[in-house]
């Protein structure tokens, strides 16, 4: 059974200056702890990454898998699993709200992992708060730090959040 995770962080940058770095997949590894290797497949018209190849690594949760990528504006992000080696599903969204008139932006990212092999909920709930918990803060230490990229770059903006749902 899927469970979903979700949390959520301020970083002191536009939302625009945020989604320029979580469209950036080219550049996960380099600020992700998890993904090793990132190979956008397919884009769509506007360039924004439709499909993406991402070979993970979470410790417990390890993987090459690809996801479907659907942009919601310019301040959503909501992938799907295309196909996987070890994953049955594996969801998620980043949803970028401005604050302070849009010089800080609130990221909630959202996860819902299943994996094909038998693990205890409370190990895959902890993979998920770990994945979500480096993303968050790797992605605020990379927008924070000015290597982002221009605004010029930036897909459309999105959120994220992580708090497992499911207590128990």
């Amino acid at each position: 059974m899927a469970e979903h995770t979700k949390s959520s962080i301020t970083i002191e940058a536009a939302p625009a200056a945020v989604m320029g770095v979580i469209a950036d997949f080219g550049r996960y590894p380099e600020w992700t702890g998890e993904v090793k290797e990132a190979e956008v497949l397919a884009t769509d018209a506007e360039g924004r990454a439709e499909q993406v190849r991402l070979l993970l690594d979470a410790g417990a949760i390890k993987d090459d898998h690809t996801l479907a990528y659907t942009w919601i504006g310019a301040n959503e992000v909501r992938w799907s699993l295309v196909k996987s080696q070890m994953l049955r599903t594996l969801d998620g969204s980043y949803a970028l709200a401005p604050r302070d008139g849009g010089t800080r932006t609130e990221v909630t990212y959202q996860l819902t992992v299943d994996v094909k092999i038998p693990m205890l909920g409370m190990i895959k709930r902890k993979a998920e708060k770990v994945i979500i918990d480096r993303a968050l803060a790797g992605l605020k230490k990379r927008v924070e730090s000015g290597d982002a990229g221009s605004a010029d770059d930036a897909a459309p903006e999105g959120a994220a959040t992580a708090t497992p749902d499911d207590p128990a």
